[in-house]
């Protein structure tokens, strides 16, 4: 016997290709804003730091990113299909779009205002509200939290490499 229910949820569970496409749009959006802030400081700026020896070279960053956020779009993407109108939806929606803003805050205060210090706050923020988003993501799509787990381990990594800059630099 169907349900009202399962008939509803079958229906979100569509692939929705318009959706999907403003996802990747919204997250590409951020990314290339980020980036004005990035590619400009990388030959002057950023060569010019002390860095640590396991610090990966500059041209690894972009793929990975790219890598990153397209993964990202998917994932919340797979969780927009299974949305409801519940308050855990709606705090999950603005927990992703808090992580966004980390994310675009750490590009502009780490490049485009030289705060290493400042950079590593945020950056520990942006690691913690992944970790959240990991957890509240899987209780819409483990699909979805496990596309987030990259994103995690490479911010993880970034964190240790903002800190060690910050140690070299002061």
């Amino acid at each position: 016997m169907s349900t009202g229910y399962s008939m509803e949820m079958n229906q979100a569970r569509r692939f929705n290709p318009g959706a999907l496409i403003v996802s990747l749009l919204i997250v590409a959006a951020i990314a290339a804003t980020a980036s004005f802030f990035t590619i400009s400081q990388i030959p002057g700026w950023y060569r010019n730091l002390e860095r640590p020896s396991f610090s990966p070279p500059n041209w690894l960053f972009g793929p990975v990113w790219t890598c990153l956020y397209v993964m990202i779009a998917i994932a919340a993407y797979l969780v927009w299909q299974r949305r409801d109108d519940s308050a855990f939806y709606k705090t999950t929606r603005t927990i992703y779009f808090v992580q966004l803003l980390l994310n675009f805050l750490w590009s502009i205060v780490f490049f485009g205002m030289h705060q290493i210090l400042g950079a590593f706050v945020i950056i520990i923020l942006l690691l913690i509200s992944i970790a959240v988003l990991i957890y509240r993501f899987n209780h819409f799509s483990k699909a979805a939290s496990l596309l987030l787990v990259p994103y995690i381990l490479w911010v993880s990594f970034a964190s240790i490499l903002n800190f060690y800059i910050y140690l070299l630099n002061r």
